[in-house]
């Protein structure tokens, strides 16, 4: 389950979606995710699925690579559907037993809060998958530096943002390799239900935050050798500028949710 895992990884590329400013891949995310709960009808989320289908094909991402960044929160989807379903009032009840009842409005719900799960996390991928670490602080940076003038640490946010982003792969390396180790030992992390699993996997806890306690101390000492004392005076060997893709790409988005508000609030007549 570990290696299914792909938040955070860098897929390096010379697409379209590769080439794009940071700064409009950040807030090109930020507008999907407002968009996505726009979405009320079923023609509504089939835009928006071929629309992220379409940026996937546009960043030239394995399409299964993509995908796969879904299966690690299959028990929050389930748990998401089941509370939908079972708590969701309606009119047409599908299944009764006892005090359950299951309607096909709490299906419906829970069908839709389950996809816009899915469909935020793989455009949340797709910006991690196209953007290179350094790249992304700069951009989160700059997009702070507004706020630099009511005392918000801009550099210093971008900076724990980013490496936070950057060490969940490393993490997660770190946790494969524990388990491998504690398995050669006899330990068992497979046989049993989910709650024996999840009780097992206690014991990774201990060494898991040394190793990640380790990791930060060396973090910072590397960071302190090269005399990094923060975004003061810190200059860049590339600028960040929009230039006409990146337009282009903003304009796409912002179609997306000008046709998504249209169908919500819009002429009765389009709300199919």
């Amino acid at each position: 389950m570990l290696n299914n895992i792909t938040l955070g990884q860098y897929f390096p590329g010379t697409s379209f979606v590769h080439r794009l400013d940071p700064r409009t891949k950040l807030l090109a995310t930020m507008l999907f995710i407002i968009a996505i709960f726009f979405a009320q009808t079923p023609l509504a989320y089939a835009i928006l699925c071929g629309f992220t289908l379409f940026v996937i094909l546009l960043s030239r991402l394995p399409l299964l690579m993509v995908l796969k960044s879904v299966k690690p929160i299959w028990i929050i989807l389930v748990l998401t559907l089941g509370i939908h379903m079972f708590t969701t009032p309606g009119e047409t009840v599908v299944y009764q037993y006892s005090f359950l009842t299951i309607t096909q409005e709490g299906l419906a719900m829970g069908g839709k809060m389950c996809l816009r799960l899915i469909l935020l996390l793989l455009f949340s991928s797709i910006l991690t998958f196209t953007t290179s670490p350094i790249v992304l602080t700069d951009g989160i940076e700059n997009l702070l530096r507004p706020f630099k003038s009511i005392g918000v640490p801009a550099h210093e946010l971008a900076m724990m943002m980013t490496i936070a982003l950057r060490f969940i792969p490393t993490l997660l390396e770190e946790t494969d390799r524990i388990m491998k180790a504690q398995t050669a030992r006899g330990a068992d992390f497979e046989s049993g239900n989910i709650f024996e699993r999840v009780k097992n996997m206690l014991p990774l806890l201990i060494p898991l935050f040394i190793s990640a306690f380790r990791r930060a101390d060396d973090l910072a000492v590397a960071m302190e050798a090269r005399c990094y004392r923060g975004g003061e005076g810190r200059t860049r060997m590339h600028e960040l500028c929009y230039v006409g893709r990146d337009y282009v790409a903003f304009a796409g988005v912002l179609a997306l949710i000008v046709v998504l508000a249209v169908m919500r609030w819009g002429s009765p007549l389009i709300k199919i």
